[in-house]
């Protein structure tokens, strides 16, 4: 039962970063809002206000329609030039940066939530617009009605100057860069608190018995809980054989468990691995050492030739692997009392390292500057003194080597291979 609640709220998260889901929800309360409304006039809520505070109401069938009109269609005009806004923001970012970036501006709550109030408003001001009976008695107009049409329509004008400032601010590349790494720090710092001793071995999986993928697609995320459930009722343990974010292929192997099960307890294994055609740093940091890994090499493209970016990146990389060092390759989850259950496997730093590095190499070795901000990021990881292990430092080191052959092979300026030399020569490798 528990592990069907965790997967209703992963449902319910994932569903949230979707563009149209706050929208949609403050649409729907705009919408009820003016049935309300409509109950409340019923009451003649007007009448009384035009005999206490008539300044309030406006109580002119013509002016209640002009009015309303025209925030109808001023509405519509605001809307359409926000989404127009919304989707040269994508444009712009997925040809100028990556277009891995564009779930994370899509989930940018604060535009949805922009997006909400204008549909809000203008179905409140359709249904208020509908609800005017033109018969002569002034009592019959929703004259409080339209008055809250009017301080609706000054929120919205408010919510499109702070939409047209966000926008201008969140298609700048230091933003983006800015938010990656923000969500990226969060993950990494929840894995690290979460682990715990992992000296006590875990059982050999090799020959357990093997669930295959029912599906193909990318691996979103996994619920823990669920398979915790499903193997604490049947007293065996698991090892996850995939990575979250790996493309999965229909009958590939997913899970290995000590002992075969039925059928129905199979099949809740299987529902706790998510699949889905896009990823989410705050289900898998991995995605952002690639997306800022993308954004280098973007920079570094003849069509955007954009090295100050890259440096950016590359300090945000050299941050990300500072805290990745201080994370074991080994995961698993543990119940209660401290017994692991789940091994789960997870990108290693030596493979993390290594695919970012070689990305980098291949697309940015021919400039100096940046050979030499590598250089940097490559010694700060060695002067780590967080490292948990130190076969990371032997990583490092393997990729320093890596470095040096590939800028010394591509750059022939003497005076730059000089530089290079003397950065080469600083590390103690």
């Amino acid at each position: 039962m528990k592990g069907n609640f965790h997967k209703v709220f992963d449902y319910i998260f994932k569903l949230e970063s979707k563009i149209a889901f706050y929208p949609t929800l403050i649409s729907l309360a705009g919408f009820l809002f003016a049935f309300f409304m409509y109950y409340i006039e019923n009451l003649d809520v007007s009448k009384y206000l035009v005999e206490n505070v008539p300044w309030l109401v406006i109580n002119n069938v013509d002016t209640a329609r002009i009015i309303l009109a025209t925030f109808v269609a001023g509405l519509i005009s605001i809307m359409v030039f926000s989404f127009s806004m919304v989707m040269i923001l994508l444009s712009q970012a997925s040809s100028n940066f990556s277009p891995r970036v564009l779930p994370g501006l899509i989930s940018n709550r604060r535009h949805q939530i922009i997006l909400g109030i204008y549909n809000s408003c203008l179905l409140y001001c359709i249904f208020t617009l509908i609800a005017i009976e033109p018969t002569g008695d002034k009592y019959q107009l929703p004259g409080f009605s339209v008055l809250l049409a009017i301080v609706f329509m000054t929120l919205c004008l408010g919510a499109f100057i702070y939409f047209i400032h966000s926008i201008s601010q969140e298609i700048q590349i230091n933003n983006i860069m800015s938010a990656i790494f923000n969500k990226a720090k969060g993950r990494l710092n929840r894995l690290i608190e979460s682990e715990k001793d992992t000296s006590a071995k875990f059982p050999d999986a090799s020959n357990w018995q093997v669930i295959k993928s029912p599906t193909s697609g990318y691996l979103e995320d996994i619920s823990l809980l669920t398979i915790y459930n499903e193997i604490s009722q049947n007293d065996i343990k698991a090892d996850i054989l995939v990575y979250k974010g790996d493309y999965i292929f229909k009958d590939a192997p997913l899970l290995n468990i000590e002992k075969k099960l039925d059928e129905e307890a199979t099949n809740n294994l299987l529902s706790a691995f998510d699949f889905s055609k896009s990823e989410l740093i705050e289900d898998n940091y991995v995605l952002a050492f690639k997306q800022t890994t993308e954004i280098t090499v973007k920079a570094m493209s003849p069509g955007i030739n954009d090295p100050g970016t890259a440096v950016n990146a590359i300090d945000y990389l050299t941050e990300l692997f500072l805290l990745r060092m201080q994370k074991k390759d080994t995961s698993y989850y543990y119940d209660a009392s401290g017994v692991a259950w789940i091994h789960i496997k997870s990108v290693d730093f030596k493979t993390l390292l290594y695919t970012v590095m070689a990305s980098l190499r291949t697309y940015c070795k021919h400039d100096v500057i940046i050979v030499q901000k590598l250089f940097g990021m490559l010694k700060y990881l060695l002067n780590c003194a967080d490292c948990i292990n130190n076969t990371y430092k032997e990583s490092v080191k393997v990729e320093v080597e890596s470095l040096y052959q590939d800028a010394s092979s591509a750059i022939e300026n003497e005076n730059d291979l000089a530089l290079i030399k003397a950065s080469m020569d600083t590390f103690v490798v």
